[in-house]
């Protein structure tokens, strides 16, 4: 019942920088912590940023320093910003929430 639309992916240059954003809708009352993951070709699904409803983030080691998760809760959405891109972050970028409801994926491609 918890539906996610995610966005903001594109192409970028190596070490440019991008934004995603996901959007929650329908019963949102349960949800606890937004995760983004990624997935690209020939590699496992991997969990890059989460954030609980109260503010406490984590990262994967390969973002870090690099990728920031936030929230806007009155606007029902999170964000992940991301710099210094390297070519290695290719993948789609898939939002998640409480690890049961899942974005459309957003494409992120980086040029080397």
């Amino acid at each position: 019942q918890v539906r996610l639309m995610d966005s903001g992916g594109g192409l970028v240059q190596a070490g440019g920088s991008l934004r995603l954003s996901c959007t929650a809708s329908g019963s949102l009352f349960h949800i606890y912590y937004i995760s983004w993951y990624r997935q690209a070709p020939g590699k496992q699904r991997e969990l890059v940023a989460r954030r609980t409803v109260g503010g406490v983030t984590n990262y994967a080691d390969s973002v870090k320093g690099r990728f920031t998760i936030s929230g806007d809760n009155a606007k029902n959405t999170v964000y992940l910003q991301m710099n210094g891109l390297k070519p290695e972050d290719t993948a789609v970028y898939i939002c998640n929430a409480d690890d049961v409801a899942w974005g459309q994926g957003t494409q992120v491609t980086v040029a080397s």
